[in-house]
């Protein structure tokens, strides 16, 4: 991630990064053939009329990848994992968390804000399928239908695989961070680009599974126009809440409405006893305006994601551990495009799309289920309503002045959502009433 974040390091750190993705140092041949022949049997070479194993296409810190030809004659990748890498990935976790939990304790105020140990939770269970190739495969045939959407996009095709050994069909290009811009029209370079924030859109906020690591290294771009999404291994995934604010998030950057991003961004964080709402809101109102007409050259989401991180901890307000992997993702996404059209605006790329995105939103709350559910969640708003109210109430006597202002925030927060609640649910009910009547009606 850090090798796609200009604001956070320097361009000769970044570039000894942008190595980790797909030029670690090499492992020789010899050492992945024993793994190939317990993941495919002692007859392995058999099923391959000719592997390439000279020059690795690319090395990675789990894997290394090498061209091959089926017994069919089908041109292929193989990639193959690391010997012992799960025993090294499981040490690797486990020392990160300790060092967590000593930051916790050394920083208890850091730690009331951002709870480092949880974000890493989100990270791992995002990294572990990694381990099992099969997993990918799964992930790769889920994301096809996504990916099918976008005229300038691809997902290889898997032959077959193992948990260690993964054999898809061969993508033609280079890593779109290598892509000569000259060889494509700006059009076509631009395309690329709106196509690959449209489809991590779609899975941000109407799938809620995504590519949690595009980094350039995953992003092949040929001369004809196209590009192929590869490594399928790293999976987010969001609930729906996360999901919804963050798409309410990012619809008033494009409004230029400092004020409801940060509302957006409070329905997913936490108050603490010090949390100073009315700065945040400044906070971000200041911010705002630089991100609408602002390209990726000069400004992107992800970045800006971590400037209302800073803010939100300065102020007091604790960070959902969902963000660390939305973070990265968007972060990964928006220096991988950087590096091919950096004139893309991703407020206009959101816009363009807004409209299928909520027609796919509104299919699925006039799902049966999801009707349903709103009616209860309604008639469940309506009773607990006046319980919240006098329970606010009675923790306002043993509170100092300045922790009113962070309660009274949080229940006007809250509060709001009854009201939603209560529309969204006659809302249901009225179609659930009509389904009733008219079972053809849709």
């Amino acid at each position: 991630m850090l090798s796609t974040r200009p604001d956070i390091v320097s361009v000769p750190v970044m570039e000894e990064l942008e190595k980790l993705h797909d030029q670690a140092a090499p492992m020789p041949f010899e050492t992945f053939a024993p793994v190939l022949e317990a993941e495919l049997g002692t007859a392995w070479r058999e099923r391959f009329r000719s592997v390439n194993t000279e020059r690795p296409l690319g090395t990675a810190s789990l894997a290394q990848a090498y061209r091959a030809v089926l017994s069919d004659g089908t041109d292929a990748v193989i990639k193959v994992q690391r010997p012992d890498v799960a025993r090294t990935f499981h040490g690797d976790m486990a020392l990160l968390r300790r060092a967590a939990k000593i930051m916790n304790r050394a920083l208890p105020r850091l730690a009331e804000v951002l709870d480092v140990d949880a974000m890493l939770g989100v990270v791992f269970d995002a990294m572990r399928p990694e381990l099992d190739f099969t997993i990918e495969a799964r992930n790769m045939e889920l994301a096809r239908p996504s990916v099918e959407r976008f005229r300038t996009l691809a997902v290889p095709d898997v032959l077959f695989a193992t948990p260690r050994v993964l054999v898809q069909s061969m993508s033609s290009g280079v890593s779109i961070r290598d892509f000569k811009r000259d060889s494509l029209p700006r059009e076509d370079r631009v395309a690329i680009g709106e196509d690959l924030l449209a489809f991590m859109h779609r899975g941000y906020f109407v799938d809620r599974v995504f590519h949690a690591d595009p980094h350039p290294g995953n992003i092949l771009v040929q001369d004809d126009g196209r590009a192929t999404v590869i490594d399928w291994g790293m999976v987010g995934r969001i609930d729906r809440r996360t999901s919804t604010a963050l798409l309410l998030m990012l619809l008033n950057v494009a409004l230029n409405d400092g004020s409801g991003v940060a509302n957006a961004w409070l329905e997913i964080s936490r108050l603490t006893s010090r949390a100073d709402v009315a700065a945040f809101v400044g906070d971000i109102t200041i911010i705002v305006p630089h991100m609408v007409t602002a390209s990726l050259g000069e400004l992107d989401f992800g970045r800006t994601l971590t400037t209302v991180m800073r803010h939100s901890t300065r102020r007091g307000i604790q960070i959902s551990p969902a963000v660390s992997i939305l973070g990265k993702s968007f972060a990964n996404i928006d220096g991988s495009v950087r590096y091919l059209a950096p004139e893309v605006q991703i407020t206009r790329v959101f816009q363009h799309h807004l409209e299928t995105i909520l027609l796919d939103l509104g299919r699925e709350h006039l799902s049966r289920a999801f009707a349903g559910r709103t009616a209860l969640e309604a008639m469940l708003g309506i009773t607990a309503a006046p319980d919240q109210v006098r329970n606010l109430l009675h923790g306002l006597g043993d509170r100092r002045p300045s922790e009113v202002g962070a309660l009274m925030a949080s229940g006007i927060a809250v509060g709001r959502r009854p009201t939603w609640h209560w529309v969204a649910g006659a809302v249901a009910l009225w179609v659930a009433h009509r389904r009733h009547r008219d079972p053809t009606a849709r």
